[in-house]
């Protein structure tokens, strides 16, 4: 059986095979007359460890379903897994790391450590009769699924560092052998005897689960007085949970506080933690309703007004988000934040002079408030002095993207340029009508957009639920059915892609709906890797799946673009390293401490042959070179090509000999450029796209165990024989060049374009550059 089948995570999407993000689990075995120690364990492991909600493994011996009813009650990822004794949870093949812990244990401290073990089989030695280490089947197992074969493990103990293991049970020395390497040794606090306790002993401090086994309350009386304090009823631990300070996992405080307390009497700080959980989950509209009731008559609730506020936006009730975000700016400690809020409101809204002031008020609120600087920036009027007049809309195409400004991701201000260049080699303002892919479509931006020869859309990640939410369509583009029904203009879809991350959670319903019409609505509907095809014709009915096309990044195929395009005759000797903290938590996992020493290890490996540099996509990303500083001492050099213009990031990026990023653009941009890359995978697209030029073999997981030697190993071979590597990147590209082709003779077509002779991009000679023209194919 698959026991993920019944994890309460199901709904979210998951693409573990896809980024090899870890499956973790606890599990405990049971049986009926163990339920009540397994309730005590249960609720000890929520309060003492508030923001780890991972699946558990309840093994029992064929117990009904219903007697897993109260262990559902305190925890919402319950998984009942039927097992002949408790040494099955070795033979379970759905997890790559089980924490189990033996029957009658309580957890008093974090567990945390447990969940970063990544190598053999974590137990604690424990003191035999005989005065030798033990290991026992009724202690800690930290277990790796790929250090076992499935059954039971070849041996646990290290003779040579802890004698005989063999002492104990015999079912332990049958399960558990000797073989040298496999124990991990665990620090004896996470597997502490009460044994140990005699005479009334006091519990140690520093114990995070303390064992049960063979003893009683006299002589032991601090133990389990430590045991007591987690005998409680459902509604005494709801309350207990919800008491909690510090960080909560949101599955678990939304298990625990919800349904919260009719007739207003929940405190008002919880109402607001589930509602900012319930947003983080794209639920809206259970979030509203929270809010609503909590902050009826209550202006002094700014922090909720807020919530709120952002709560309405996304469902795209602007009217009764602005009023909420106002009564918000009345309190000092949230004005700035409320501002800048209502700077992206009036923006979406198209009314840019109102933008413009709520940021400034946010500044004189808070001069030091990072995101009405922006809006403030961004606001302002900066209408240039035109150097040629426009062409007349007709002429124009309509460009509806994801524009960055100032100091935004540096792929995003590439994207949108790349995608034009397929289309016209005038890519400014004069050929095109740019409209914001966030801004609201309404009645004037629809007839904007009709005037025009044709819409674009595209290209970038813009099926993603979360980076601007609307109810209008689900994904980024805030354009409700009826108008996008209403487009007369040919519409393209050009290059986008299912951007949802792994483990995210978004509601399908409106994305669904909204994508349906789209499909219909589009003349070419084209996505930019095979995995967005496949995702998003799930969703759709059969009689519009055959509409969807593989249509690759623009970015991917720049050296194709560019009429001056050179390929470098000489390449710096350096290596760029990107990454990526948006949404670190679904990128990491638990792995973080693991990733950032293999990456020292890879940094300093790779160092020895070329120089690396790190490449930071947007300010965020520098956190990798201050934590690699702070952690293990080593220091990069950056290079912020936020603050770089389209041609100096594709300079950058063609003159360097390799790139590892691990941003969706960090590996196609130089892969466009002609330079060999590494991709770091932590989201779904990343292998996608190495998927499609078949070379997958150059991406990692963020979460291998040798992702240090494998990227030095990596890294090496591209160094050694870089011309083989650069003309393997080149044939790669060709392919996607080719389908590019083809698409854009179709849309030249649909737009009534020209299509232009592209060239054959080489190295720049002594003579200048050189390249072999195709014939011009277009329609005479």
């Amino acid at each position: 059986m698959n026991p993920r089948a019944d994890s309460a995570a199901a709904d979210a999407d998951d693409r573990r095979a896809v980024t090899g993000k870890r499956r973790i689990a606890f599990a405990a075995y049971t049986d009926e007359a163990g339920m009540p120690g397994l309730l005590v364990l249960l609720r000890s492991l929520v309060l003492t460890n508030p923001a780890v909600c991972e699946d558990f493994l309840v093994l029992h011996p064929g117990l009904p379903d219903a007697a897993f009813d109260a262990a559902r009650r305190l925890h919402p990822r319950i998984v009942p897994y039927e097992a002949a004794d408790r040494l099955d949870v070795f033979r379970v093949d759905a997890y790559d790391t089980v924490v189990a812990l033996g029957p009658g244990t309580v957890v008093l401290g974090p567990l945390l450590p447990l969940l970063q073990l990544r190598t053999g089989v974590g137990a604690v030695p424990q003191p035999g009769s005989d005065g030798r280490r033990t290991l026992r089947d009724d202690g800690l197992l930290v277990i790796q699924r790929q250090d076992t074969d499935g059954t039971f493990p070849a041996g646990l103990a290290d003779p040579e560092r802890y004698g005989d293991a063999h002492g104990g049970d015999e079912r332990v020395h049958r399960a558990l052998g000797c073989e040298p390497g496999l124990l991990t040794p665990v620090d004896s606090r996470y597997d502490f005897l009460v044994g140990r306790l005699y005479d009334d002993t006091p519990v140690p401090d520093s114990t995070a689960v303390l064992r049960f086994a063979d003893t009683d309350r006299a002589g032991y009386a601090p133990a389990y007085e430590a045991r007591d304090r987690y005998e409680l009823d459902d509604e005494a631990f709801r309350a207990a949970y919800c008491a909690l300070s510090g960080p909560k996992h949101p599955e678990l405080l939304l298990h625990h506080a919800l349904p919260l307390p009719a007739g207003g009497n929940a405190p008002v700080g919880l109402v607001r933690q589930v509602a900012d959980v319930l947003r983080q989950q794209g639920r809206y509209e259970e979030a509203v309703t929270l809010l609503t009731a909590a902050v009826d008559d209550r202006p002094d609730l700014p922090r909720c007004h807020e919530t709120l506020g952002i709560c309405l936006m996304a469902l795209s009730r602007y009217e009764e988000a602005e009023a909420h975000l106002l009564l918000a700016t009345v309190s000092p400690d949230f004005a700035a934040r409320a501002y800048g809020q209502l700077a992206r409101l009036a923006w979406l809204l198209g009314r840019t002079r109102d933008a413009h002031g709520y940021a400034r008020d946010g500044l004189d609120a808070d001069p030091t408030d990072a995101n009405c600087r922006a809006w403030y920036a961004r606001t302002r009027d900066r209408t240039p002095a035109p150097v040629a007049p426009a062409a007349a809309p007709a002429e124009q195409l309509a460009h509806v993207a994801l524009f960055a400004e100032g100091q935004e991701n540096a792929g995003d201000k590439v994207l949108p340029e790349a995608v034009r260049m397929c289309f016209d080699a005038d890519t400014g303002p004069r050929r095109w009508h740019q409209q914001s892919v966030h801004r609201l479509v309404d009645e004037p931006v629809l007839e904007e957009l009709n005037a025009r020869r044709g819409v674009i859309v595209g290209g970038g990640g813009l099926f993603l639920p979360d980076t601007a939410p609307n109810s209008n369509s689900g994904w980024q583009w805030n354009i409700a059915d009826g108008v996008l029904g209403r487009i007369t203009a040919p519409l393209a879809v050009f290059a986008v892609g299912y951007n949802v991350f792994d483990g995210q959670r978004y509601r399908r319903d409106r994305f669904a709906a909204s994508l349906r019409v789209l499909v219909e609505r589009s003349a070419f509907f084209g996505l930019r890797n095979q995995g967005s095809v496949a995702r998003v014709r799930e969703l759709l009915p059969d009689d519009l799946r055959d509409r969807v096309r593989y249509q690759p990044c623009p970015t991917t195929v720049a050296r194709h673009l560019d009429p001056d395009w050179t390929d470098p005759v000489r390449r710096d000797d350096t290596v760029l390293v990107n990454c990526a903290y948006d949404r670190a938590n679904l990128r990491f996992g638990h792995d973080y401490g693991h990733f950032l020493a293999e990456m020292d290890a890879a940094v300093r490996a790779i160092g020895e042959r070329a120089e690396v540099r790190y490449a930071a996509h947007m300010p965020a990303d520098e956190k990798f070179v201050h934590d690699l500083r702070r952690e293990h001492g080593t220091s990069l050099p950056v290079e912020p090509l936020y603050l770089r213009s389209n041609e100096q990031i594709r300079d950058l990026y063609r003159r360097t000999r390799l790139v590892i990023g691990m941003r969706g653009h960090a590996g196609m941009i130089p892969f466009g450029c002609g330079t060999p890359v590494i991709s770091l995978v932590s989201h779904p697209k990343l292998a996608y796209f190495l998927t499609d030029i078949e070379r997958p073999e150059w991406g990692v997981s963020v979460h291998d165990r040798a992702l240090g030697a494998r990227l030095a190993e990596r890294a090496t071979a591209v160094l050694e024989d870089h011309r083989a590597a650069v003309a393997d990147v080149h044939g790669r590209q060709e392919h996607l060049w080719s389908v590019t082709r083809a698409n854009l003779t179709g849309l030249h077509e649909i737009f009534g374009l020209p299509l232009p002779a592209p060239r054959i991009p080489g190295p720049r000679s002594a003579e200048g550059a050189h390249g072999l023209h195709l014939p011009d194919t277009r329609t005479k």
